[in-house]
């Protein structure tokens, strides 16, 4: 087979064009990289990203991160179902809203103290948004499109080659040549098995299915949640229906179709009822298998996204863990093609990365424990149920669901240290979510500082002043492209100390 060589050398290839690719391959192009995308699929559009299959949730990390680079403002579905403020609590005798779920028990929001979430501004940003796979990947791709960001479809990577300076991409007959190679290719990704990187964890415990039907007797079944001896089901009343079936992931694995006869059989059996479907539109299957990589990083080849981790879809944060890979590598990598990264910042990628992922492999195989249909699991779910009922549960799972409680270890003094920037709202009425759309490192003061004015110009950071309505008692922050705070003082500067933390991310 004669093979097409491109003579153009990338400073990144990336593999796969879903949501984490193309937020990535942003990332990168606006910070003046050179990106190529190539996408396996013929074309973006697939009837498994539309409504409802594709309908994802996005937390608080995911939000922040579209909003400081102005593509949360593109959305149209988020103001159709967003979720109040985490000020929006209800006066007395009104009825809180649903706010989300564990294991499908939800919890209330009139429940939550949100004085735990000490570095949140209540009611500057949603904390958490529903939108479409469909939706996300057509603004994503807006923006990658504007920045110069070749994407190619229907030519999937198929392997490659490394050296100390480059990776050689081979995609079917044609080959390509860049200094990077970056996996987002999905859960099978080719990019991660061609560069032997483990694939650790756990198997799972069940099969499960969402399809789009028409059922002839929708009364014989019960709406909601339904958990029996035998699995569980959710009809919706727009007729998806999801289920799981705990089979230890057997008919997902087996290759097998799922036909209208496989799923009526599995819907009867879980149900134990005769409830006829008379037709099957759409339907995919999926699993709880919980795998993550043991590295992010091989020479010049780095994972994001389901590439480096998957797990059970429950309570969507696979995407926003996805989009929280691509926020965190792009600067990073993109500082380290331009010469201007510190030493070990692009090892940082998976120092900060790794755990986060780690922990909600371990959310998901919690998750899938107390679903479990046997009286152990359902002793256990009751539990959880009475704890999420009360304030210091609501408030817990809802920090983790929401991702209010996310933090990097940065060894920071300052307790702010490792958290997103608070959505800070200055008197002229800007934020500081408006002012990061560059993706600039920023040294932020609360008042006119001539000595950090210029420090941050030596140090080629944005230098941002103004009064703020909120300030939590701090007088400057650092922080990091990516929204992170690096470094916090409540008193007049130490410029050693802010050296010391500038040096670290910054070069």
């Amino acid at each position: 087979m004669k093979t097409t060589q491109d003579n153009t050398l990338y400073d990144v290839i990336i593999s796969g064009a879903g949501p984490v690719g193309l937020f990535l391959a942003c990332e990168l192009a606006l910070a003046k990289c050179k990106v190529l995308i190539l996408e396996r699929a013929e074309e973006p559009h697939s009837p498994l990203k539309q409504l409802p299959f594709g309908l994802r949730g996005l937390n608080s990390p995911s939000i922040e991160a579209l909003y400081r680079r102005g593509l949360l403002q593109e959305m149209a579905l988020h103001k159709r179902f967003k979720t109040p403020h985490i000020s929006s609590n209800p006066k007395p005798g009104e009825k809180a809203p649903g706010a989300g779920h564990f294991a499908r028990i939800p919890f209330n929001r009139a429940n939550f103290d949100t004085t735990q979430w000490k570095y949140r501004l209540p009611g500057s940003l949603d904390t958490s948004i529903f939108t479409s796979m469909e939706e996300i990947e057509e603004v994503l791709y807006r923006r990658a499109e504007n920045l110069g960001v070749a994407i190619k479809y229907g030519i999937g990577v198929t392997g490659f080659d490394q050296t100390d300076d480059c990776v050689t991409v081979q995609a079917g007959d044609q080959t390509f040549q860049s200094k990077w190679l970056v996996g987002c290719d999905g859960s099978r990704s080719v990019v991660r098995k061609a560069g032997g990187f483990e694939f650790a964890g756990t198997e799972p415990e069940f099969t499960g299915y969402t399809a789009k039907v028409d059922i002839a007797d929708p009364e014989k079944l019960h709406t909601g949640g339904i958990t029996t001896e035998r699995g569980m089901y959710l009809l919706s009343q727009v007729d998806y229906l999801i289920m799981q079936d705990f089979d230890g992931g057997a008919f997902h694995n087996s290759g097998q179709p799922v036909t209208l006869e496989h799923v009526q059989a599995t819907l009867r059996r879980i149900s134990d009822t005769d409830v006829t479907i008379t037709a099957l539109h759409l339907s995919t299957t999926w699993t709880d298998r919980a795998r993550q990589t043991t590295a992010y990083r091989n020479g010049r080849v780095l994972l994001a996204g389901d590439a480096a981790h998957i797990h059970a879809p429950l309570g969507g944060q696979g995407l926003n863990l996805g989009l929280g890979d691509a926020m965190n590598l792009g600067w990073k990598l993109a500082a380290t093609i331009h010469g201007q990264a510190p030493e070990g910042l692009l090892d940082t990628y998976y120092t900060e990365r790794y755990p986060i992922g780690a922990k909600v492999l371990d959310w998901s195989r919690a998750q899938v424990t107390i679903m479990k249909p046997n009286p152990h699991s359902q002793a256990l779910n009751a539990i959880i149920r009475d704890l999420i009922d009360t304030r210091d549960g609501a408030t817990y799972f809802a920090g983790r669901v929401m991702g209010l409680n996310m933090h990097y270890d940065l060894n920071g003094k300052h307790p702010m240290v490792g958290y997103s920037v608070p959505a800070i709202e200055f008197e002229n009425g800007t934020s500081i979510n408006n002012l990061m759309t560059d993706g600039k490192g920023v040294l932020l003061s609360f008042e006119d500082d001539s000595q950090l004015k210029s420090f941050a110009d030596t140090n080629h950071l944005k230098y941002i002043s103004g009064t703020a309505k909120e300030t939590f008692g701090v007088k400057a922050l650092l922080i990091r492209p990516d929204g992170f705070i690096a470094w916090a003082t409540d008193s007049e500067a130490d410029i050693s100390e802010l050296t010391e933390a500038a040096q670290r991310w910054f070069k």
